[in-house]
């Protein structure tokens, strides 16, 4: 039993070689690179600017925090920031990004926490595309004067339980909406980006046109006498926690890293222009909207279109609908476009079942994925309303972008050489070259004449041609200089197998413990209780306990490896987003977590079932297993072959019980005394 349990714990914990994923690599990935750092920036921007303009602004304002729905966008924006300078190192220190969150997590914690963000991942894009059809939807529906809801609602009648208590009815016209943005999405990366590019510049002059027109209409009393926090500051937290719905597009990325042409230096860059971009059009677009409409008279599915309405502009009407239809077709592209690339990612992985990693030699599309995705999101387009929508867009989103701030305190603390990164040399760190012999095992044993060169199996070997002290020696000596500040390693000093062991227990107890922080503040300190005393010396303690984890970590050498981007101020900064983001998780409504629960659970019974036994790492483990049994050993000879090799030539010590690929290390020396 014991055996049993150890074999599926290294199954869950195992991780993907990042040399596996690398561009270039041996199983390139078939997908063209065909994007500039513009069209990266176009594709974040577009996927959430429309539905956070014209969308999410009116919908937290009018139900959540009224006009500090200004606040919950910058509260939301700050949380993002926080994640995606974690994503942007990420992005560098794994090339092969399609998968985004999904491959980071493979590569660095394991493969069962990397399937649960990839199938959050999908989620996230899940409900991200039918939510921009829906509002697209709802724009369209305004200008007919909702005669396409009255129409459906009355030939095809009314769902009940879907959404939250209301009856909503069937969206037909969402689903062919997202049906189409299908079809693009399959004809290429280059026509979608092109389109994208082109809907993006239409929003970019509309949202310009509705703030400049909107000055003429503002009215400070709707912001007087406790309008502007009606729902205090609860209100303010609970709509950051839907707003940051509205700041996904550095997620999209990310994902779409592999098919841009220079992803080292265009994601980052991509990433931080997109972030600002968005944050000045959601503060001034919600200004704008807060100060001309009262917030309890505020639009819930078209809110700047029939703000214009209710002042009686009608061209400034008709030209934030020509914006609507922009904005929000190019949010639906931006969303849709990374889902099937994560489907794909992980069904080349054997997570999810091999046929969706077909790409199309056409156009250079996975392009059963595509149709997958399609029909999956025009179905919840079809069904679920919008609101519902946003929540659970939001809880996925968030939980991916914790997991990838977890992933870089573990990348950032262990040693070189693990998680992809190669050794470096480093001044008096005694790390040397490696000669390498490239003879291959013959299959058949014969014995060597005399002066010929031993034969290993397969692959090159590292012989070490010089001597290289043991990780604590190097540490020690590196460990002797000047430290950066009092309590942290010293800037030179390098991890070891220990302080990188000590590094991700503190950081994992530091995630689980951040829910428990904040479960306590808002369930008990905030709602008052009779208890709040009781709840808020837990919290104390809990936040005791988490700076100390915070200060272990902080004190523990970093890894030496050079990027083109890092993120600042590691550990602080992830931990940072750690702690914000799963504040606004917690902050999301019961509803929301039973559904997430909901699929999360499916999702465990595929992978169970199906992504374990599939799984490429799987798939390799078994047929390196069965090429070692045909293998003759070299440090167990069968009878007879005692003096094949003997002591007076060469022989091999194994420093670590070798397979194949599983890094071990070689040495020689000389036999015989």
């Amino acid at each position: 039993m014991s055996s049993r349990t150890d074999a599926w714990r290294r199954r869950l914990l195992r991780t993907k070689p990042a040399g596996a994923t690398a561009r270039g690599g041996e199983e390139p990935s078939g997908l063209a690179q065909a994007l500039s750092a513009l069209d990266l920036v176009s594709l974040g921007v577009g996927s959430c600017a429309g539905t956070g303009m014209y969308v999410v602004a009116g919908l937290v304002a009018k139900s959540v925090a009224g006009p500090g729905v200004v606040l919950s966008f910058v509260v939301a924006a700050a949380a993002s920031v926080l994640s995606g300078v974690c994503y942007a190192e990420l992005g560098v220190r794994v090339p092969k990004t399609t998968g985004s969150a999904y491959t980071y997590s493979y590569v660095t914690v394991g493969e069962s926490v990397a399937f649960l963000i990839g199938w959050n991942l999908i989620l996230e894009y899940l409900i991200g595309t039918a939510a921009g059809a829906s509002a697209l939807s709802a724009v369209l529906d305004s200008l007919a004067d909702r005669g396409v809801g009255r129409y459906v609602a009355a030939h095809l009648g009314t769902l009940a339980g879907l959404g939250q208590g209301e009856r909503t009815f069937p969206d037909p016209l969402a689903m062919l909406i997202v049906l189409l943005v299908t079809l693009v999405v399959a004809l290429g990366a280059r026509n979608s980006a092109g389109l994208n590019n082109v809907l993006n510049g239409i929003n970019a002059l509309v949202w310009v046109f509705v703030v400049t027109a909107g000055l003429f209409f503002l009215s400070a009393e709707n912001w007087e006498d406790g309008r502007f926090l009606p729902y205090g500051w609860s209100g303010v937290t609970r709509g950051a926690a839907t707003c940051f719905y509205a700041f996904i597009g550095f997620d999209i990325i990310a994902t779409a890293g592999e098919e841009a042409r220079n992803p080292a230096g265009a994601i980052p860059y991509a990433i931080t222009a997109s972030l600002l971009t968005c944050l000045c059009a959601y503060v001034s677009v919600s200004v704008i909207l807060t100060l001309m409409v009262p917030y309890d008279l505020i639009d819930g599915s078209a809110p700047l279109v029939e703000m214009f309405a209710a002042r009686g502009f009608l061209l400034g009407k008709y030209a934030a609908a020509a914006g609507s239809l922009a904005g929000l077709g190019a949010s639906l592209l931006g969303s849709l476009f990374p889902m099937p690339r994560v489907i794909y990612a992980m069904a080349a992985d054997g997570l999810l079942f091999r046929g969706l990693s077909a790409v199309s030699p056409r156009t250079r599309t996975p392009v059963a994925a595509c149709v997958l995705s399609g029909f999956l999101a025009s179905l919840v387009a079809l069904l679920v309303s919008l609101r519902d929508l946003m929540e659970m867009m939001s809880i996925g989103t968030l939980l991916a972008y914790t997991l990838v701030s977890v992933c870089v305190l573990l990348l950032r603390y262990q040693p070189d050489g693990e998680a992809g990164d190669g050794p470096e040399l480093h001044g008096n760190a005694a790390f040397c070259r490696s000669e390498k012999l490239s003879n291959v095992w013959s299959d058949s044993a014969h014995v060597a004449p005399p002066g010929s060169p031993i034969l290993f199996p397969r692959g090159p070997i590292e012989l070490d041609l010089c001597s290289v002290p043991s990780g604590d020696e190097s540490q020690t000596d590196l460990a002797s200089r000047p430290p950066r500040f009092p309590g942290v390693a010293a800037a030179a000093a390098r991890p070891t197998t220990s302080s990188g062991r000590t590094a991700t227990r503190c950081t994992l107890a530091f995630f689980a413990l951040s829910f428990l922080l904040w479960s306590a503040v808002i369930f008990g300190v905030e709602r008052g209780t009779g208890a709040a005393a009781v709840w808020g010396l837990a919290a104390a303690l809990t936040a005791a306990a988490m700076a100390a984890l915070l200060i272990a970590v902080a004190r523990q050498p970093q890894s030496g490896r050079r990027l083109d981007y890092a993120a600042p101020c590691v550990p602080f900064v992830p931990a940072a987003a750690i702690l914000v983001n799963t504040y606004l998780m917690l902050k999301l409504s019961a509803l929301t977590w039973a559904r997430f629960t909901v699929w999360c659970a499916v999702g465990l019974l595929i992978y169970v079932f199906y992504g374990v036994r599939h799984s490429s790492l799987e798939v390799d483990a078994r047929q390196e297993e069965a090429r070692a049994s045909s293998y003759q050993r070299f440090d167990d000879p069968q009878e007879g072959d005692a003096g094949l090799y003997p002591e007076s030539d060469f022989c091999y010590q194994n420093d670590a019980g070798l397979s194949e690929d599983d890094g071990g290390h070689f040495g020689y020396q000389r036999g015989g005394g």
